[in-house]
């Protein structure tokens, strides 16, 4: 993508969710606390360093660039075309938006969550085999087949730049990087 001019700046949050445990599917709230650096409060996901079971078992200090998972609403219904019924929460995602084309957004772009809390983008979400055990073939739904355009449509995920609250209803904001447009990478 050489410039952002097509995507839209303005959505909204649907849903929050937020775990304590490690579990795929994340329980949807009433309201979550983005705590700058550190991520959502009391998410299994929080931290300074790595979070994810698989990456923290091999280097536990890597900054954690998963702080936050946001994913499209606009998911579902493909999803629900497919045989999947999938609602909020139930990818592992923190916040779920509603009018933003999040994969398509360039690497660094700002997304302002209600009053006051900014998560900066860090890369794609990366659907990994547990997505199969919670539906049979679902990884393979959210895998593009296009050949342009992001390499998966299960969210993108991102660290708390400002912190305060997020409620379903919030408007969802998008400052895109001034300089340069790069494609979010696999995380």
């Amino acid at each position: 993508m050489s410039e952002g001019h097509d995507l839209a700046l303005e959505g909204r949050v649907v849903a929050v969710a937020a775990d304590r445990g490690h579990h795929f599917s994340k329980p949807t709230q009433e309201r979550i606390i983005l705590v700058q650096g550190h991520g959502v409060e009391g998410d299994a996901h929080a931290g300074p360093f790595v979070r994810h079971r698989y990456l923290a078992r091999r280097r536990p200090r890597l900054p954690n660039l998963r702080q936050v998972h946001l994913i499209p609403s606009e998911l579902f219904p493909s999803l629900l075309e497919a045989g999947f019924d999938v609602g909020a929460g139930d990818l592992g995602e923190n916040v779920t938006t509603a009018g933003l084309d999040l994969e398509r957004m360039p690497l660094g772009t700002l997304i302002e969550l209600g009053p006051s809390a900014v998560v900066e983008l860090t890369g794609l979400r990366t659907p990994c085999v547990l997505i199969d055990r919670f539906r049979a073939g679902l990884k393979r739904q959210v895998l593009s087949s296009a050949e342009t355009g992001p390499a998966f449509k299960s969210g993108v995920l991102g660290v708390v730049r400002a912190g305060g609250p997020v409620v379903a209803g919030d408007s969802a904001r998008v400052r895109l990087p001034s300089s340069s447009f790069r494609p979010l990478p696999a995380l």
